[in-house]
């Protein structure tokens, strides 16, 4: 398989593997606390996800052919709060994570080294999808700390949970060696 092929099969698994650990930590709060926000200078979840949802817009519609910081976009009014429900912050999200999909779905292997640009930068379309691979992990982060602080002990963790390690390891270890994407069995256990 042509290291193009591996590099965007990885990407999707990826992105969806972050995608459903932060869909995982909303499903445990209550619909308020989607939109609690510790002091004037942080985002509440529901900001984090609409600026998400404004990003991957703005960068994947028409990915290879417009600019990513598309003219209609008004990144500022993105850390508004103008969602008032759990209901409209999943629709919010899901419209963005499908327009991701749907780009990275169209793209084909010997696109990668197209220029597309960002602000007028130039940049090849691989180096575009490693920036957003760096940068929506980092506000699902944001909102997966964010969950567990507000729900304190009744948190299911969502990863690794404390002190299971050795116990992971030793199942992981347990089993014959084999070429597999992390996220496959990890993936299986968050649905």
């Amino acid at each position: 398989m042509e290291i193009n092929n591996i590099f965007l099969a990885s990407i999707k698994k990826q992105m969806l593997y972050y995608k459903t650990i932060a869909e995982k930590a909303i499903e445990q709060l209550e619909e308020e606390q989607l939109f609690v926000s510790v002091n004037e200078n942080t985002n509440s979840i529901a900001t984090i996800v609409k600026h998400m949802s404004g990003n991957m817009l703005s960068r994947w519609t028409n990915f290879l052919n417009s600019d990513g910081e598309k003219e209609w976009r008004n990144r500022d009014t993105e850390f508004e709060n103008t969602v008032n429900s759990k209901e409209e912050v999943l629709k919010i999200w899901n419209e963005g994570w499908n327009c991701f999909f749907k780009a990275i779905e169209e793209l084909k292997p010997e696109q990668l080294s197209q220029i597309i640009y960002i602000r007028n930068e130039g940049q090849t379309a691989l180096d575009a999808i490693n920036r957003q691979l760096a940068h929506y992990p980092y506000h699902i982060g944001q909102i997966v700390f964010y969950a567990k602080m507000l729900k304190n002990s009744e948190w299911s963790s969502l990863t690794i949970p404390k002190n299971k390690s050795n116990s992971y390891n030793t199942d992981k270890f347990s089993q014959e060696k084999s070429i597999r994407h992390f996220t496959d069995d990890e993936l299986k256990k968050l649905q």
